[in-house]
């Protein structure tokens, strides 16, 4: 599955629907905002600006193949007849409705997802990107509205939210506005950010369309630093970073035979597994857990750590997105 957006900038363009002076988006222009809600839940990292895919890894299908979205769709929505309790799975189920552009489903499992973690920024924001793009008309209704606010509420810094809130802004006559949000949006911006053109463009088409000098400012403007604000270290984390064993341990482990250490080995994990059911809110903890479910070959049990995670870190989007992006670079299936 790749990332649903077109690379089409959004535009200043008048209404199609002849609705006066009143400026109206589009749904072409609307869904650039998309752009940003890829990058900004941080599924995956992009690189050479090119989007990489920003869903779980497809699994693969009986054929062995990677599975489609619809086999995907299929699977998750069987997953979740078993588990209706489970928060990341209906996002990724939201996820997979709105790649098929099937928007008022996706709007329903977010709300679904929303319901079992209230608390989660991500969750809220696509919720509200789901409902622009279901809406039949080119207005941001007051429910999309009330989603976009809420993840700010919750996560300052939320970027898609913070862009759909610039729009309905600019939807509402409040040009100058929409242009200062868009602007402190850019500074925040990192340089390498797959969006980081289109917020530029639509800041250059409003102001060109309401007689706004916008020019000299974007001229200046600076981005942040590369990927500040738009990935975390999760990948780097799932390799370094994070304390194995120590230096006694090991020491007592190579003293062992082989069988030994490896027995060794799995209670250390599996320690380490019962204690991040006590201690659930330790990120470092679960890139760890997988590191070494996969280091061992425990694929399956890798897998199940991932559901753990995104369960226990339900209200937590930046660690849910940390722990994500670790499991994509060690190849935990379902990443």
């Amino acid at each position: 599955m790749t990332d649903p957006m077109t690379d089409t900038p959004p535009a200043a363009t008048p209404s199609p629907r002849g609705t006066g002076s009143g400026f109206g988006l589009g749904k072409a222009a609307l869904a650039a905002a998309a752009l940003i809600a890829a990058s900004a839940v941080g599924y995956k990292v992009y690189s050479d600006q090119k989007p990489a895919p920003v869903a779980p890894t497809a699994p693969l299908n009986a054929q062995g193949q990677p599975a489609s979205v619809d086999e995907v769709i299929t699977a998750l929505e069987a997953r979740l007849r078993d588990n209706p309790d489970d928060a990341e799975g209906w996002r990724m189920l939201g996820w997979s409705y709105f790649e098929t552009q099937r928007f008022a489903e996706s709007a329903t499992a977010m709300r679904r997802a929303i319901q079992l973690a209230p608390g989660n920024s991500e969750y809220h924001s696509m919720l509200g990107e789901a409902l622009v793009m279901a809406s039949k008309d080119e207005a941001i209704s007051q429910d999309a509205r009330a989603a976009f606010a809420k993840a700010v509420e919750i996560d300052p810094k939320d970027a898609r939210a913070r862009y759909f809130l610039a729009a309905a802004k600019d939807i509402d006559g409040k040009h100058a506005e929409a242009i200062e949000d868009w602007f402190a949006l850019l500074a925040e911006t990192p340089a390498d950010a797959p969006y980081a053109k289109d917020i530029r463009d639509v800041i250059r088409n409003v102001g060109k369309e309401r007689g706004i000098e916008v020019e000299k400012r974007l001229a200046s403007a600076k981005f942040a630093p590369p990927t500040a604000g738009f990935r975390t270290d999760g990948a780097e984390a799932a390799t370094a970073g994070i304390p194995g064993p120590t230096r006694d341990q090991m020491a007592a482990a190579a003293a062992l035979p082989q069988g030994q250490q490896d027995m060794m080995i799995k209670q250390m994990v599996d320690g380490l597994a019962e204690r991040l059911k006590r201690e659930p809110g330790d990120t470092d903890g679960w890139i760890m857990l997988l590191r070494s479910r996969m280091q061992l070959g425990e694929t399956g049990k890798a897998e199940a750590a991932l559901r753990d995670a995104m369960a226990a870190l339900k209200n937590k989007a930046a660690d849910q997105r940390r722990v994500r992006e670790a499991a994509s670079a060690l190849g935990v299936p379902g990443a």
